[in-house]
């Protein structure tokens, strides 16, 4: 694999930490507008809703920030890439949906579902048919 290719994850990554910064800003500003002050974290419907969408991304991370790794390495990182930029522009489609109604977040978050589960599988996959290798090597 030519490590130059890494980058392309890299960059995916730098964006997904971008975007959860930016849904950390969101959440500072929608406190101050809807004056739901620290540590609150109900109060106002649409505070909640900007809450929840930075929430559930962070969650989100911790799924697909290493499956986008295990992927890169162990298949294609041009494929991760590519597969890892739809999960942001998933996620983007997620909280835009949700900022503006909780029942506008569905395909956002069915975009990021389906490629943060295809990169995870992919990863499973891969990583099964090299183990698979190695058990025959040393038989």
């Amino acid at each position: 694999m030519d490590i130059n290719l890494l980058a392309l994850p890299g960059l995916v990554t730098i964006l997904a930490l971008l975007l959860y910064y930016g849904l950390t800003i969101g959440v500072g500003i929608a406190r101050y507008k809807y004056k739901i002050p620290a540590p609150a974290i109900t109060g106002d419907e649409n505070f909640e809703r900007i809450f929840r969408a930075h929430q559930n991304t962070l969650e989100q991370l911790a799924l697909f920030l290493p499956s986008l790794w295990l992927f890169s390495i162990f298949n294609n990182p041009v494929w991760g890439a590519a597969i890892g930029g739809v999960w942001v522009l998933g996620r983007i489609a997620y909280a835009w949906g949700y900022y503006v109604a909780a029942e506008k977040r569905a395909l956002g978050n069915g975009v990021a579902t389906l490629s943060m589960l295809t990169l995870l599988i992919g990863s499973a996959i891969a990583i099964a048919g090299k183990i698979l290798v190695l058990i025959n090597l040393k038989a």
